[in-house]
């Protein structure tokens, strides 16, 4: 099989998969650090959302009751 390929064919795909190795590399790399800052952002949520619902509980207490 081998003996159908080109030196230059088998550089090329041999680069070529080599560069996409490197790529998948980043890519997953990127998919850590993203899905870390959404991790991030989704307790900074939550933490907001506690936060403003504790600030509305003291709000009503020191509304006057009707």
């Amino acid at each position: 099989m081998e003996a159908e390929w080109t030196k230059g064919a088998i550089q090329r795909i041999t680069t070529e998969n080599t560069t996409l190795k490197q790529r998948v590399r980043q890519l997953t790399t990127d998919n850590r650090t993203l899905d870390e800052r959404l991790k991030a952002a989704r307790s900074n949520l939550r933490f907001q959302d506690r936060r403003m619902a504790d600030l509305e509980a003291r709000i009503a207490e020191l509304m006057p009751k009707p």
